[in-house]
């Protein structure tokens, strides 16, 4: 089976989206498929041209097009990047050599044009992995208005490949109650979650993590946050906790990542004076599992009204470090159902950072409730988050697919195309 993976981010690059298209294809070339994939040269965010055009990596032929002009200087420059992409990867995906399934990522959003294309122009299955919801999350996040001409338009853009798919593959309850709302015919709809992208190694102790040392964290409590800092996520509540407790000496907190609102995070520790807080950067992937090992606890955060437009996929780097989260966002989204039924972790709503300070200070002191959270969530990933159980999946799924298989109303593959978890 030849298979072309269309996402505007692949390896090497360190954001999410690249390193679920890259375990993915990987695990597509162990089973003796043929791999492709177009991304960008440039790296996520940056300007330039980084990457090479052409590579073999694992296996996977990795073609790169294009180039990022402005990186994340702005909407329009971020608008104007995406065109770029959209029209050099839409030539090279439709006039190139031809592929049996082709599988669309949402970055850049409604790239899955292209893929609607391909199956129109060279009879290429078409799958849909909705990461994120367009135009929804931007609603969401204030970036446009819920009525606006624009919104009308991309809503409706959205709905057209939706409803063109031969397969939509959403991470959880919540987006794939969206998408059918959005016309997506149920029969086509998967539920397949994301999983834990580093390494998944042993406990790391506290005394042994060369991160404790180099953040100066010492025998400290410590509450992370790593990964996006992206405008739907709520940043808030988390530095309003740090100020909470600047005076408790036994709690540090480390702010890891980058993303449009790392720079409230940074402002607001600036200017409250938080000598408890550790600011830090992106980390490398290969040491990904000793930076979050290195914590106690993590967070995670959604705005309230964005389930289902978005599944933050740090939880399960999290648990694969055997470490609780503590959710800030909606109980009914998808991480707070999954802490809840593998009790890994709690719920904090939006804004309540008093009672994120009292899960603070509750595990702080008692380590032996921290450590059975911790081993929960380990034992939920090995069930069902790990990339082995949704590579399969997917793997099943695409087969099936180019075999031909067509579900008839009510059927289903024979593991009835769910997961458990976020999968349900």
């Amino acid at each position: 089976m030849r298979i072309l993976i269309l996402n505007q981010v692949n390896h090497p690059d360190v954001a999410a989206t690249a390193q679920h298209a890259h375990d993915l294809a990987r695990h597509l070339v162990n089973h003796g498929h043929q791999v492709t994939a177009i991304a960008s040269r440039s790296l996520y965010g940056q300007k330039g041209a980084a990457l090479p055009k052409r590579e073999t990596v694992d296996g996977v032929e990795i073609v790169r097009v294009g180039k990022s002009l402005f990186g994340k200087a702005g909407i329009v420059a971020r608008v104007a990047d995406f065109g770029l992409f959209y029209l050099a990867a839409g030539v090279r995906a439709i006039f190139g050599k031809r592929y049996d399934v082709v599988v669309c990522f949402t970055t850049p959003p409604f790239i899955a044009v292209v893929g609607w294309l391909m199956r129109l122009l060279r009879g290429t299955r078409f799958v849909y992995w909705v990461m994120d919801l367009y135009p929804d999350v931007a609603v969401a996040c204030g970036v446009m208005k819920p009525k606006g001409l624009a919104t009308r338009f991309f809503t409706a853009v959205n709905r057209f490949c939706l409803r063109r798919a031969d397969r939509t593959v959403v991470l959880g309850r919540c987006m794939e109650q969206r998408v059918r709302d959005h016309g997506a015919a149920g029969d086509n709809v998967r539920r397949i979650g994301v999983w834990a992208t580093q390494q998944v190694g042993g406990p790391i102790e506290h005394a042994d993590n060369p991160y404790r040392k180099e953040w100066d964290l010492g025998d400290k409590f410590v509450v992370m946050y790593s990964g996006n800092f992206g405008l739907a996520h709520d940043v808030d509540t988390m530095c309003r906790a740090a100020e909470k407790l600047k005076d408790d000496d036994r709690v540090r907190f480390v702010f890891a990542g980058g993303g449009k609102k790392k720079q409230e995070a940074e402002a607001f520790v600036e200017a409250h004076g938080l000598r408890n807080c550790v600011l830090a950067p992106y980390q490398p992937l290969e040491r990904l599992h000793e930076s979050l090992s290195c914590a106690d606890l993590h967070l995670a955060s959604l705005l309230e009204g964005a389930e289902g437009m978005i599944v933050p996929c740090k939880l399960f780097g999290v648990m694969a470090a055997r470490r609780p989260c503590a959710f800030i966002g909606s109980p009914t989204s998808e991480l707070s159902r999954v802490l809840e039924e593998h009790d890994c972790g709690m719920t904090i709503r939006q804004g309540d950072s008093d009672a994120l300070v009292r899960i603070i200070e509750e595990l702080r002191d008692d380590g032996e409730r921290c450590r059975v959270l911790g081993e929960n969530a380990y034992a939920a990933l090995l069930e069902a988050y790990d990339s082995q159980t949704c590579c399969e999946r997917w793997r099943v799924l695409l087969e099936e697919l180019a075999a031909g298989w067509e579900p008839e109303r009510g059927d289903e593959p024979a593991d009835g195309g769910r997961q458990r978890g976020a999968a349900e």
